[in-house]
């Protein structure tokens, strides 16, 4: 429970992170924004690094310390794959199938699981995903189903999205968290700095413009929500965390609704509560299995 509710958690504020990514863009180009978020995310979590150096120095006392530098350097560049795969291809489709076909992580990290790591994938995990995938597409879609070259590039952005959480469920309980999640949000920076370099004019002005949404998004989802991910699959089963992980799209939705003003339709309506059944059926599994021993 613990596990999960870092991850729900986690996934409460990516959510609400679209709101301030929508708002900070509105003078910056996708990588300013993001160089901006993902400094000031390793900013805090420099700090945080360094504020724990006494719990890290007797975790290497007693021999239990397992760095994270290695790991966190290949989660980041995975990481910094899915994130501007995605990017680019919002520039060719729309919000509501980005969010779609991203989350097709809630399927392909089972079937990953099963097939390439030899997982074992129990029945309500694929009965929650199905609910969860049939809910975000009423969340998401609205009828439009055509296929375009945003979208094919957002299938490819899918896969490294579930990449990563396959990676970083492999090496959460093998490395230190804080490490681990410090290299992975320095990758992120740097691939987002030189992007914005290459194909942006990046302007200190409108960055002081957009200091709260940068902020949010940077302490908030880069260093605190990306920070929970990992600590929560550490408890977490990789398929489990992807459909908790998925629920930003609902909070998405939510925040979009209470902050922005959008209106929810009837669908999403639906769509929200489908998606809360796939959690509930996911997580009703092992207490039933328990409570019939």
């Amino acid at each position: 429970m613990r596990g999960n509710a870092m991850l729900l958690l986690a996934a409460f504020i990516w959510g609400t992170t679209f709101v301030a990514q929508m708002v900070g863009m509105d003078e910056l180009g996708p990588f300013s924004y993001a160089a901006a978020r993902f400094f000031l995310g390793m900013l805090f979590l420099l700090g945080l690094w360094y504020a724990v150096r006494g719990r890290r120095a007797d975790k290497k006392q007693a021999g239990t310390y397992m760095p994270g530098w290695r790991a966190g350097c290949g989660a980041g560049l995975i990481m910094f794959c899915a994130s501007s795969t995605q990017q680019v291809a919002m520039v060719y489709t729309t919000a509501g199938k980005t969010a779609f076909i991203t989350a097709l992580y809630i399927v392909l990290v089972p079937l990953a699981g099963h097939f390439l790591l030899r997982q074992r994938i129990a029945l309500w995990n694929w009965l929650g995903a199905g609910l969860a995938l049939v809910g975000l597409y009423f969340l998401s879609i609205h009828g439009a189903v055509e296929l375009n070259t945003g979208d094919a590039i957002l299938m490819v952005s899918a896969l490294f999205w579930t990449a990563h959480i396959l990676f970083v469920g492999h090496f959460a309980g093998l490395s230190d968290v804080i490490e681990m999640s410090l290299m992975q949000i320095a990758v992120c920076f740097v691939g987002s700095a030189v992007a914005a370099l290459l194909v942006e004019m990046p302007a200190l002005t409108p960055m002081l413009h957009a200091w709260f949404p940068i902020f949010y998004g940077g302490v908030m989802s880069a260093g605190v929500a990306f920070t929970l991910q990992i600590v929560g699959q550490r408890y977490t089963q990789p398929a489990t965390a992807s459909l908790l992980m998925s629920f930003e799209a609902v909070f998405g939705v939510l925040s979009s609704w209470l902050i922005l003003g959008e209106v929810m339709s009837p669908a999403q309506v639906l769509g929200c509560t489908l998606m809360f059944a796939g959690i509930l059926v996911t997580q009703a599994g092992p207490w039933l299995r328990r409570k019939n021993r």
